[in-house]
């Protein structure tokens, strides 16, 4: 007879095995509750178990078996299904010879259309950014049937990964539409009105970044440079030799900064020689030539007593770089880098009524540091109530940055791993080429601004890329092109970023292609324009032309066809001129520039002549080259009568 002790060691040895035979089997990370998957198209699910162990699911009363290969990976093959949604996907995890095994279940699944939207910040940038520009957008989220998954920023120089570390799917409600990219989700949004059809968004993005660092090492078939830079970085004796400089490291500039020696946000300190400053402002601008380090701001406030016991919220426009946010000299956030709007809460309790401290610690190792201009800068209780902040303030500098000693790496001035060829492929596209998709998103360019001349070629080379790793040639592929920034110019100047704009044009040569033009959507002070749901309404227009088959939409702005000569005069042609060219603004057209065989642009007049334009300057007697919008900051005003603008262009 077994004893009560020993049966109970045996039943809890024999649950431990389950329990590690369960574990064995898993899911990749895509995998999981709220999935969407695409309809209409053959789909392989697949996962991890031991060697020959027996996986079944369960879907609409059918069971598909796999066995699980020597390379510890099962594989079950799933015909065509039509779009439908809370589906719960039961699959049963057997150990050979087994007739019972372990039930794992993949809750509210839906059927549906399965995007992948990929580039830098503009397409990560989430709804939380623009919550104050779309408070009802937010306060209406409620789309079961539109779902997004981010994956987190992930590096690998050496192969491509089959999976994620971590990541899940979420649903479009009030709570969680706020991690939801905005680009991406007025697009779904937009896409799931017209067409009832469950959305799924695979948000794959990193600012900052590249578009090198997108393609697959296959995808660089005409690139022998970067070619041979990726094997070199397969070496990881060779990655490794670079290393940022301990003398940069912010724990160094913190043990050096005398507003944090001294306690500068304090009530107690007693200021001495801070000088007036205005906010907004660059400092650079107002006397502080130059000056990588920080600068400390504080300025004395009086409230009444309306103030005291509530909820107030202070927006202090945007920073350039960080800055730590301190009230009556309690810390009440900070951010670390220069495009958030900073937006904090003053907590209940904090603020006095009569005299209140404001501080603020601003560091910047780059360029001018500051507050940017053009943006809110007030404080706001609950009730309404509100106080304009911009103004004098005063300052006093705590610390002054040394520039680092330089880096010999051949690639950039520290090797950015996230930057480098092929890295984020690796890790973070390669996962789910072998889930289907309805069709790409393509937002970035800004990092390749700085050299755009082949951006051209490399965005044909992801387009191609893509397309063949999920074996899916005649997928839409929609990219966005650069919105108009930074300052604007008077005459007409060279622009990289217009560069870039025209080469982006140029990759709509391959078919299946579609770009939406913003030059209207930006802001002259931020690289990362609020105007997130025009852009994505722009590119569902496009969607509903190539891939809902919607033949009669009009879906792109005029694009350069030709242009000729006519004596002293360019006549240039379009397409997408939709039901007719017209001037937006009803002003006469603009930053149209053309030059003689000497290339010295100068503005030109420029009249609407059916599906032309045609362009002349009475001092340019044999006009050969033409340019629109060529500018950072373009200000163009001809549009097709739908109202979307045409897109830079030079016949160079």
């Amino acid at each position: 007879m077994i004893s009560a002790i020993k049966l109970y060691n045996i039943l809890l040895w024999l649950c431990l095995i389950n329990i590690s035979l369960s574990a064995q089997f898993r899911f990749p990370q895509l995998i999981s509750d709220n999935l969407v998957l695409q309809r209409d198209k053959r789909i392989t699910l697949w996962g991890w178990a031991s060697p020959a162990d027996r996986v079944s699911l369960s879907l609409n009363g059918k069971i598909v078996n796999a066995i699980t290969g020597a390379d510890s990976i099962w594989r079950i093959q799933l015909q065509p299904q039509s779009q439908s949604s809370g589906i719960d996907l039961k699959f049963e995890h057997f150990k050979p010879k087994a007739k019972k095994g372990n039930i794992h279940t993949v809750q509210n699944v839906a059927f549906g259309d399965v995007w992948l939207c990929s580039g830098q910040s503009n397409m990560v940038l989430p709804m939380e950014r623009v919550k104050e520009k779309y408070p009802d957008e937010i306060a209406n989220a409620d789309y079961p049937d539109i779902r997004h998954f981010f994956v987190p920023t992930l590096t690998d120089l050496t192969s491509p990964k089959n999976d994620i570390p971590q990541g899940e799917w979420k649903v479009a409600n009030i709570k969680d539409v706020l991690g939801f990219g905005a680009v991406s989700y007025f697009f779904a949004r937009d896409l799931y009105t017209k067409y009832k059809v469950p959305i799924g968004i695979i948000n794959t993005s990193v600012g900052g970044t590249p578009i090198e660092a997108w393609i697959s090492e296959e995808g660089f078939y005409d690139f022998m440079d970067i070619k041979k830079t990726i094997q070199k970085n397969k070496d990881t004796g060779y990655i490794n030799s670079f290393s940022r400089p301990a003398s940069t490291t912010i724990t160094n500039r913190v043990q050096s900064d005398k507003g944090i020696i001294e306690h500068w946000e304090s009530m107690d300190y007693k200021p001495k020689n801070w000088r007036p400053i205005n906010i907004p402002g660059y400092w650079e601008d107002q006397g502080l030539k130059d000056l990588n380090g920080v600068v400390w701001y504080r300025k004395e406030i009086d409230l009444s007593a309306n103030w005291i016991g509530k909820k107030v919220k202070l927006y202090m426009g945007r920073i350039v770089d960080a800055d730590e946010m301190y009230v009556n000299g309690k810390k009440i956030g900070n951010i670390t880098y220069q495009y958030p709007p900073r937006r904090y809460e003053i907590p209940p309790g904090l603020l006095n009524s009569g005299k209140n401290l404001f501080t603020i610690r601003v560091s910047n190792t780059s360029g001018k540091g500051g507050f940017v201009s053009d943006k809110p800068y007030y404080m706001t209780t609950e009730d309404g109530e509100i106080l304009d902040l911009k103004g004098t303030w005063h300052y006093k500098i705590g610390d002054v940055f040394t520039p680092p000693p330089g880096n010999n790496h051949p690639n950039s001035t520290f090797l950015v791993r996230q930057n480098q060829p092929a890295a984020l492929y690796n890790a973070m596209v390669a996962p789910f080429v072998t889930f289907p998709v309805k069709g790409f998103l393509w937002y970035q360019g800004e990092s390749n601004a700085g050299n755009p001349s082949n951006y051209d070629k490399l965005l044909k080379a992801l387009i191609l890329d893509w397309r063949t790793k999920w074996k899916a040639t005649e997928a839409p592929f929609l990219f966005v092109q650069l919105a108009n920034f930074m300052d604007y110019t008077m005459m007409p100047v060279e622009s990289s970023w217009a560069q870039l704009r025209n080469n982006q044009r140029k990759a709509l040569e391959l078919p299946y292609t579609a770009m939406t033009v913003i030059t209207d959507c930006g802001e002259w002070n931020d690289i990362h324009p609020l105007n997130k749901k025009e852009v994505g309404l722009r590119l569902s227009l496009a969607a509903k032309k190539l891939a809902y088959n919607e033949n009669t939409v009009v879906y792109s702005g005029p694009l350069y066809e030709s242009a000729k000569t006519d004596g002293d005069k360019i006549i240039v042609s379009f397409t997408h001129t939709g039901s007719g060219l017209m001037s937006m603004d009803d002003e006469p057209l603009r930053y149209f520039a053309i030059a003689g065989e000497d290339k010295k642009f100068v503005w030109a007049n420029a009249t609407i002549d059916g599906r032309n334009v045609i362009v002349w300057n009475d001092k340019i007697k044999e006009p050969k080259y033409i340019r629109y919008n060529w500018a950072d900051n373009p200000e163009g005003n001809l549009y097709n009568k739908e109202g979307l603008p045409a897109s830079v262009f030079s016949n160079e």
